[in-house]
């Protein structure tokens, strides 16, 4: 003869315990997945509003009114390191991709969206920050810019 004994159910502590656990797991892995749509996926807009950002939780819109055209340029942070991120602040940094909130070794704030270090858009701004982007024209942005803002500073 067999008898069985069912489990005293648990109490909520677990589900208390469980419950936070299982939703920052959810969070940590949707913030993977958007950095990683993003490494592949942005772009960036130029306009006479200004330049939009796309792409992922940092994406934003620049006024026109806020970018100094006049000393954006193309560098290659290999040899201009003066310009190359040192510190993350509030972003993602894996390798190949960098997007968000940076520290520069020149001790500037930057807005990053980098994926190659060889073709990089500096464009400062008004506001206190830079903005440094990964495109395969960096001179062909920077041009944009200035036609598009009139070359105003």
């Amino acid at each position: 003869m067999t008898e069985t004994f069912p489990i005293i159910p648990a109490q909520l502590r677990l589900l208390g315990v469980g419950l936070p656990l299982l939703l920052i797991l959810v969070g940590v892995f949707a913030l993977l997945g958007a950095s990683a749509h993003g490494a592949r996926a942005s772009r960036f807009e130029v306009s006479s509003e200004g330049l939009r950002l796309r792409g992922d939780l940092y994406g934003r819109l620049v006024p026109a009114s806020a970018l100094r055209v006049d000393e954006a340029r193309a560098v290659n942070l290999r040899v201009d390191t003066a310009l190359a991120p040192k510190w993350r602040t509030l972003g993602t940094a894996v390798p190949g991709y960098r997007s968000g909130w940076f520290r520069l070794r020149n001790g500037e704030k930057a807005l990053l969206y980098v994926t190659d270090l060889t073709r990089v858009a500096y464009v400062p701004t008004t506001r206190g920050y830079s903005v440094l982007l990964s495109v395969p024209d960096p001179d062909a942005l920077v041009a944009s810019l200035r036609r598009a803002t009139g070359g105003r500073r």
